[in-house]
């Protein structure tokens, strides 16, 4: 990629909010109703990953496998406890200086989107009201891959009418970021460099973060 980026694409989890630990209550209230082991390191496992997916591996975890219809019910069930336990959510759950970073890309003239896999993103989203934030918003209900594969990030960029090329990602997962690169797209680490480390810039402070470098790629 070069050139000045046009848009900025962010993940949710991580990134603009933080909705780990109602990931992981939700999990942890889960496996506690059927004695399976499972703790806050091995929920770092599961960050960037589906629903489904982080089922199985709990279940690989814990030697166990059952039949699909069982899966699926389990994984609705941690679903409705983690809906339930968002309605706790406010802006103390909100990653510092997110929401004044994405106003000033906007004032810039620059468009933004929310790329998440979870299915209950817009429901974050509407409950912190920050919609009014993102031109376009791409959540785990349009699509079918999961990262690193890269479909959701040039989803958003085709519902910003932007190509791959003139976007950035932001992400807090290594499998985010190898989506955002095998979309053409630069991406901007937030958080560790043992996690983020493969992504242009690496970050955990949006006051820190020179928007100029982020937009030409310096």
């Amino acid at each position: 990629m070069s050139g000045q980026a046009k848009a900025l694409i962010f993940d949710l989890d991580g990134v603009v909010v933080f909705t780990d630990k109602y990931h992981y209550l939700g999990w942890k209230k889960l496996a506690d109703e059927n004695g399976w082991s499972f703790d806050e390191e091995f929920n770092n496992n599961l960050r960037g990953v589906s629903r489904m997916k982080s089922l199985e591996l709990m279940l690989e975890h814990n030697g166990l496998d059952l039949p699909e219809d069982e899966k699926n019910r389990l994984a609705d069930r941690k679903n409705e406890y983690y809906k339930e336990l968002l309605q706790r959510i406010n802006e103390s759950d909100l990653y510092p200086g997110a929401v004044g970073f994405v106003k000033k890309v906007r004032e810039r003239g620059l468009k933004t989107a929310l790329a998440s896999s979870s299915k209950n993103a817009q429901a974050v989203l509407v409950a912190l009201d920050l919609e009014p934030l993102f031109d376009a918003v791409v959540t785990g209900n349009d699509i079918t891959l999961s990262k690193p594969d890269p479909e959701i990030f040039l989803l958003a960029a085709k519902k910003l009418g932007m190509k791959p090329e003139d976007c950035v990602v932001f992400e807090d997962a290594g499998s985010g970021v190898e989506a955002a690169h095998r979309a053409g797209m630069r991406a901007v680490g937030v958080g560790p460099v043992e996690t983020v480390g493969a992504a242009e810039i690496v970050m955990q402070d949006y006051a820190e973060l020179d928007l100029e470098n982020v937009l030409s790629g310096a």
